[in-house]
């Protein structure tokens, strides 16, 4: 049911309400704090882009339009790149899904008598909403990024100051993103302890979205490195986290795609693309799938509770349609000689 009053309500006092009840919702668990932040940040960048001290209410499906339309025009500040300099695709969508779910509030809590996104005509299309570049890395690229953090544990220690001796954390961050695929907020989330070893496998037990966890074994390859980073490279600290800034800090998420960055400055530039560290999750999922792993395994990796939503994650790769006519199933030669 709709309140009985309605209140003409700024859209700033709108939004800072609104953000009470989001943060209130994480104190209880029903909301991670990384979908709170995402929140946060939207709500709060709509105020600003829409005019905090316009009514809520006096906003109409065209304002919404021209909000959603701005929005996608800004610079995408967590990148540096020129070509990356308006907001991708997923952003925009992202960042629409949270002006929805805000004004759906809105509704039910009496500060707008007609929810305007039901009037808002601007879709993710018509928002310039197509990627400018693919999410995942061709298999050429990943691996030229994976080959340039195996370099980098292979090759000496820097010899200058001690924030630049990070090496082995940085090519182990990268190999953890381009074969398992975690959501940032779980890789800077991860401690020490949540790696252990069962039957002679190393798996890192993950905890994900919704309080869920999973146990994901690591590749040969990334087990090395992991061991190599926690005898010999991880700064002396009493945080239990297992990545560390030189000063023996926690990282934070926006130190990710600083590291990623610094790594892809070492891979040849023929093979070279940015590429953030979701698009490494796109990048595990789309080749996972590429070479017929069991989806169900793939989902199970990813940490996704249903198998529909590998779907958004399966990016189209160059050249694979041709591949698998090639190797179509029907037109394989039957074995010959006394095989039965």
């Amino acid at each position: 049911m709709r309140p009985a009053h309605l209140n003409r309500l700024s859209v700033q006092q709108c939004a800072d309400r609104y953000l009470d009840l989001v943060r209130a919702k994480t104190v209880t668990g029903a909301l991670s704090p990384a979908t709170a932040e995402v929140y946060a940040r939207d709500v709060t960048t709509f105020a600003d882009l829409a005019g905090p001290g316009l009514v809520l209410d006096d906003l109409t499906g065209e304002d919404v339009d021209a909000v959603l339309l701005a929005f996608a025009r800004k610079p995408d500040g967590r990148r540096t790149h020129p070509e990356s300099g308006t907001q991708s695709a997923s952003s925009q969508s992202r960042f629409r899904r949270s002006v929805s779910a805000f004004f759906k509030h809105a509704t039910l809590a009496g500060w707008v008598q007609l929810n305007p996104m039901t009037a808002a005509t601007v879709t993710a299309r018509e928002r310039g909403g197509l990627r400018p570049e693919r999410r995942a890395l061709t298999r050429e690229q990943a691996q030229g990024l994976v080959g340039a953090a195996r370099d980098l544990t292979a090759a000496e220690p820097d010899a200058g100051r001690r924030d630049q001796r990070t090496q082995v954390r940085d090519a182990l961050i990268v190999l953890l993103l381009s074969t398992l695929g975690p959501r940032v907020s779980e890789l800077v989330r991860a401690n020490v302890e949540d790696f252990y070893t069962n039957d002679g496998v190393r798996y890192w037990r993950i905890f994900g979205k919704g309080g869920r966890t999973r146990d994901v074994p690591l590749p040969r390859d990334v087990t090395d490195v992991l061991d190599t980073y926690l005898t010999t490279a991880r700064p002396a600290a009493a945080d239990k986290a297992l990545l560390l800034s030189w000063r023996g800090r926690r990282l934070a998420r926006g130190d990710v795609q600083a590291v990623i960055d610094r790594v892809q400055r070492h891979v040849d530039p023929a093979q070279r693309r940015t590429v953030t560290p979701h698009g490494l999750r796109h990048t595990t999922a789309t080749h996972l799938l590429a070479d017929a792993v069991d989806m169900d395994a793939v989902r199970r990796v990813l940490g996704h509770s249903d198998l529909s939503t590998l779907g958004r994650y399966r990016d189209e790769l160059p050249g694979e349609l041709e591949v698998a006519m090639r190797a179509h199933p029907l037109l394989r030669r039957p074995a010959t000689g006394g095989e039965r």
